[in-house]
């Protein structure tokens, strides 16, 4: 590693940005798309077990289906987007830990362990959740991450089979800056952390 990032790049990724609701009309590519992918895929998780899948929502078709899952105070955010991305986990994924952890038998810590599998589950994809709007954020473009939807109706929509269930979801774009609302407030240091 270099050494620090540049100011710029940190008001960029943390200092100047900001979860967005309204949307500039402009398209997010599908190359673009890839990119955030694959910046997103390098960020750690638990024993390289990587179980985020992602929807990436473009087509009037697609946000119809997703339109019947959302929270009344979500629909117009992100019917208006570019793109939502349904970030989902794979409650499955330690089949693909040979392939990921190859250097032990990293499968059987998951297998028929329910609880074990839905907590790497979660927290790992909740993991890749956020670098996917880092990953966002560092390419230019704005996200607005959202938990208001029915997760039930979604995943009977998006994934019938059962093997994947939505975490959360998150619309990105190019966000409307003027459309903001003044940022929150956050916690000091010495209100939210310890020392010791």
């Amino acid at each position: 590693m270099s050494g620090l990032i540049s100011q710029d790049t940190l008001q960029q990724l943390f200092l100047d940005a900001r979860s967005h609701n309204v949307w500039n009309d402009k398209p997010v590519s599908d190359e673009q798309i890839k990119q955030i992918y694959d910046l997103l895929k390098m960020g750690p998780t638990s024993a390289n077990s990587c179980p985020a899948r992602f929807v990436f929502i473009k087509s009037e078709k697609a946000k119809q289906k997703l339109k019947g899952c959302l929270a009344e105070g979500n629909i117009e955010k992100s019917m208006t987007a570019p793109v939502v991305a349904i970030v989902a986990m794979d409650m499955e994924f330690y089949e693909q830990l040979p392939k990921l952890f190859p250097h032990t038998d990293a499968r059987s810590w998951y297998a028929g362990k329910d609880d074990k599998i839905f907590d790497a589950a979660f927290r790992n994809s909740t993991l890749q959740g956020a670098y996917l709007i880092m990953a966002i954020r560092s390419l230019g473009l704005d996200a607005g991450p959202m938990s208001g939807f029915d997760s039930e109706k979604l995943d009977a929509t998006f994934f019938p089979e059962g093997k994947l269930k939505s975490n959360f979801i998150c619309a990105f774009g190019y966000g409307d800056e003027s459309k903001l609302y003044p940022r929150g407030p956050r916690l000091d240091f010495a209100e939210a952390c310890q020392l010791e």
